[in-house]
């Protein structure tokens, strides 16, 4: 009897604790449960997020054909990716402006100072005379000035009345009738009539600033220098090479970007595409040799067969601005520019 009764006392307490054990088995499952679901929702939740984040960092991109010539009719021209030079490192910077410089090399070969001259003398003057008109201009006006004048003895002792007349068709005449008459007097007086090659001295002379005289340096003396007229402004900042706006310091940024012996021939390649094709108010973006380069491609005309029609000097097969350019100009099909008064 006391067996029976101590295996019935002891049956109770085994039921209790195999209830104990379904109870925290069943806790665990539902904790389980609960850590999946929230998984689930987590989960969930990133999927649902990604999309809009990705959509967010999509970026607008510009295109520009990848060749300027004329497209087929019917069909769009190829087309490539720019990326906004805003996202340009310094090395980047640097090899698309290279790269800028080789591609207009191509394209104009020839490309030289487009003011008539003989000697350094007759190339300063001109280019003081330059300022705020043509070359060709310049160009029709010094053939008269210098068959008077041809020696800086000559302009220094001249009427400055009869310079005026002369100068007229340049504009701006009695400043200019001014200058050049007393830069002459200048050389005669400082530097034995000759002129200098040296920056510091040039600079020193009536109406010589900077840009006149990297001229007179690059193409008299074959010392480099970056000549930033308003064409070679216009499009180092539609370039995106420099945002500067000064001048000075517009050549400091570009003479970065280039090592010094290529100052010159840039200068030329820049001005030469600026007067033909990258115009201020029209620039012809569908005959641009560098369209798949250039940042502000679609400021003018994109279509090809219109683009052509804006082209200027012997790219659209008018004459040039020298009276008597080389014979390299000439053998590309360039044709010299007319006397004053013939056109």
């Amino acid at each position: 009897m006391k067996k029976g009764a101590s295996a019935t006392k002891k049956a109770p307490g085994k039921k209790a604790a195999s209830s104990k054990r379904a109870g925290s088995a069943a806790k665990q499952a539902a904790s389980a449960k609960k850590a999946a679901s929230s998984k689930r929702v987590a989960s969930a939740a990133r999927e649902a997020s990604a999309p809009v984040r990705k959509a967010a960092a999509a970026k607008k991109v510009t295109v520009a054909p990848k060749k300027a010539t004329a497209r087929v009719k019917g069909t769009a021209p190829a087309r490539t990716v720019v990326h906004p030079p805003g996202d340009e490192s310094r090395t980047a910077l640097v090899r698309r402006a290279r790269r800028i410089n080789r591609e207009l090399a191509g394209v104009y070969p020839y490309a030289h100072p487009e003011l008539d001259f003989a000697n350094p003398f007759q190339l300063i003057v001109a280019t003081v005379l330059s300022a705020q008109t043509t070359d060709l201009r310049v160009n029709q006006t010094t053939p008269t000035l210098f068959a008077r004048y041809p020696a800086p003895e000559d302009l220094a002792a001249a009427n400055p009345e009869e310079v005026e007349e002369i100068l007229r068709p340049c504009g701006f005449f009695r400043a200019k009738t001014k200058s050049v008459i007393g830069l002459s007097k200048a050389l005669v007086e400082d530097f034995g009539g000759e002129v200098p090659g040296r920056l510091e001295d040039l600079v020193k002379l009536p109406g010589v600033g900077r840009k006149t005289a990297f001229v007179v340096l690059g193409n008299a003396f074959g010392r480099p220098g970056i000549t930033v007229d308003t064409h070679f402004q216009r499009l180092v900042r539609r370039w995106r090479w420099t945002g500067e706006t000064d001048p000075d310091k517009i050549e400091a940024a570009i003479g970065a970007l280039f090592p010094k012996s290529d100052w010159t021939d840039l200068s030329h390649h820049v001005i030469w595409h600026g007067r033909r094709i990258c115009h201020a108010r029209k620039p012809a973006c569908g005959a641009c040799p560098i369209a798949p380069l250039c940042p502000a491609y679609g400021e003018g005309e994109t279509d090809p067969e219109k683009a052509k029609k804006l082209l200027k000097y012997e790219k659209g097969g008018f004459p040039g601005q020298r009276l008597n350019p080389p014979q390299a100009y000439l053998d590309a099909g360039g044709r010299p520019a007319p006397p004053l008064g013939a056109g």
